[in-house]
């Protein structure tokens, strides 16, 4: 039986491990090398985030991948992309890849296929172009309607101000202040009076029931006064009246009579002398009643058995 050397079996073990590593770093990138491929070239003045194995799709399913990267020395500002495509893909004539760079930075290649009749032959170059960015999207987009904006909000900015610093404005504030201090009392003292409804409609029954027990007196004496209208009524009111004025007449002529000189109660009432007479008549009565009351014995005889 024939002995392989140490040397040989080492090199065989060596050259298998770098097959299998060279083979497993092309399939860990997606790189399989036993499937048939068509390769392409795309030239881009910038493949920022782009890297080796990065995915190639045609309306988001992936197609083929970046096989290699290279800068175009004859070419200054540019640089080449390898596509490495499926061989069932047919690339029509003016097709685009397109380099698209996502919101974390990693970008792909995006196939923006052509309308062409024709197309491509393996290893031709594919016109290459790059998506406008999310931040190149906010610049062209955003930059000049907030460029627009800017001078706008600075005006109103400015005119806030001056709101702000009016002093009427913040006399307005003050009175509002004090509009709301008052209607804060107001409120204070409406719960008060609130709070004492219930006795004032307390009251307001007992009135009420003062009211309606006055009203039924009323009834009572309305009443009365019916029945009373009803009694005058049946009373002779007129020989009644004829009385009160004969008796009225009768005392006029009896004080026509006393006023009077021919009368003789008008002549003892206004005649002077008559009230002389009796004014001496009364002064003659009252000396002789002292006299009396003096000398009892001058009038009164007293003679003992």
């Amino acid at each position: 039986m024939k002995k392989f050397s140490k040397e040989l079996i080492i090199g065989t073990s060596v050259l298998i491990t770098l097959l299998i590593l060279f083979f497993g770093i092309d399939y860990l990138k997606g790189i399989n090398l036993f499937k048939a491929s068509n390769y392409y070239y795309a030239s881009y003045t910038n493949v920022a985030g782009l890297a080796q194995s990065a995915p190639v799709t045609v309306n988001g399913y992936k197609v083929g991948l970046v096989r290699e990267i290279e800068y175009e020395y004859d070419n200054p500002g540019h640089v080449k992309v390898e596509l490495s495509l499926d061989k069932k893909l047919k690339v029509p004539t003016g097709t685009q890849a397109v380099l698209v760079t996502d919101m974390l930075g990693t970008s792909s290649i995006e196939l923006k296929m052509g309308t062409g009749s024709e197309y491509h032959n393996v290893g031709d170059k594919l016109e290459g172009k790059n998506a406008a960015g999310l931040m190149e999207n906010v610049t062209q987009d955003l930059m000049p309607t907030i460029g627009a904006i800017l001078p706008k909000v600075d005006s109103l900015l400015s005119a806030a101000t001056a709101i702000a610093t009016d002093s009427a404005l913040l006399s307005s504030v003050r009175r509002l202040d004090n509009i709301m201090a008052n209607l804060e009392r107001s409120t204070a003292q409406l719960s008060k009076v609130m709070a004492v409804a219930p006795e004032i409609a307390t009251n307001a029954n007992s009135t009420m029931a003062n009211v309606s027990e006055i009203s039924s007196k009323l009834a009572i004496v309305s009443a009365d006064v019916t029945t009373l209208s009803g009694q005058l009524s049946k009373m002779p009111l007129d020989s009644t009246l004829n009385n009160v004025h004969r008796i009225s007449t009768s005392l006029a002529d009896i004080m026509q009579s006393l006023n009077s000189n021919d009368s003789s109660l008008g002549k003892i009432i206004n005649d002077p002398s008559f009230y002389n007479n009796l004014n001496g008549a009364a002064a003659s009565l009252d000396s002789l009643l002292k006299d009396v009351k003096e000398n009892p014995k001058r009038y009164i005889s007293i003679k003992l058995l």
